[in-house]
Formats: C-alpha cells, sequence, structure tokens
C-alpha cells in the first residue's frame, strides 16, 4: 500500500478529496493527515497581503477574523474530522492529528513514522512565503527525505 501524508490547513473538499485520492490512479493509498489551523501558522500581515495579491481585499479586511489560539485548534479538530471522513468515505485508510508545535518538526516524524512514500502539501496560494521558500513544502523538501508534491486547494477558507 502507499502511503501518503497529507498536510492541510483546512477541511478539504470534495473537490481536494477528489484530486489527491486520483493522483496514483488504482494504486491502493493510506492517508496520514496533518492539519494546522489557518491562525496559527502565519501572522495575519502575511495571510493579508496573500488576500490582496489574490485580488480579495475583503478577505484581507477580514483577517482580524480568523480563529486563533484555542478558537483555531476547535475549528482545526473539526476541520480534522470532516476531512478523514471524506477520504475514507472515498474508500480510503485515512488516520490524521493536529499539529500544535512546529509543523516540519511533526511532519518529519509523521514521515518516518508511517514509512511514508510521499508528503501532498495542500494549502490556499501563500505567495509571500512562497516567493521566500518559507512555504510548507519548499521547506519540508530538505527535511523529510521522500518526494514532496504542492498543491492548491480547490477552494478558498
Amino acid at each position: 500500500m502507499f502511503t501518503s501524508v497529507l498536510m492541510i490547513e483546512k477541511a478539504l473538499t470534495s473537490a481536494d478529496v477528489e484530486f489527491v485520492t486520483t493522483l496514483h490512479g488504482d494504486e491502493e493509498v493510506a492517508f496520514q493527515v496533518l492539519l494546522q489551523p489557518r491562525g496559527e501558522q502565519a501572522d495575519r500581515l502575511l495571510r493579508a497581503i496573500d488576500d490582496v495579491a489574490l485580488g480579495e481585499l475583503d478577505e484581507a479586511v477580514r483577517e482580524a477574523e480568523t480563529p486563533e489560539g484555542e478558537d483555531a485548534r476547535t475549528t482545526g479538530e473539526r476541520a480534522l474530522e470532516v476531512s478523514l471522513q471524506a477520504l475514507r468515505a472515498a474508500g480510503h485508510e485515512a488516520d490524521g492529528r493536529l499539529i500544535e508545535t512546529h509543523p516540519l518538526d511533526v511532519l518529519r516524524t509523521m514521515v518516518q513514522e508511517a514509512g511514508a512514500d510521499e508528503v501532498i502539501v495542500l494549502t490556499d496560494p501563500h505567495y509571500v512565503e512562497e516567493f521566500f521558500h518559507r512555504d510548507w513544502a519548499s521547506r519540508a523538501r530538505h527535511k523529510v527525505g521522500v518526494p514532496v508534491l504542492k498543491l492548491f486547494s480547490h477552494s478558498k477558507a
């Protein structure tokens, strides 16, 4: 069985589930999902700049409403459960956990523990971080020892 570690920042949509579950054709794939809620991973200024770069000025103004702290954790737990259920409903093994600390340290550990074949980073675009190669995928490529695929989510958070 092929094992993918899937890093996400919000609940998977049905389009996201279809996207990641069809990457390997008919091969049987198990997913280990790591979710770090958006409110925990980057400061508001970077997120607002990303929103402006995408032409979503209304979203930039609403960045202050993004849950943080315990609220982000509660939202993240729900998003993780929804994502795991969707992957299982699509016929795949899926397990996961919320990331509360340094995401790349947790990722490296998960890859080793699961004997993962690849990492899939599925997020909204983060232009500032990507430009400076500070996004998850860019940093993970140097830490995990397996291929890292970067994909963009099919819907905005």
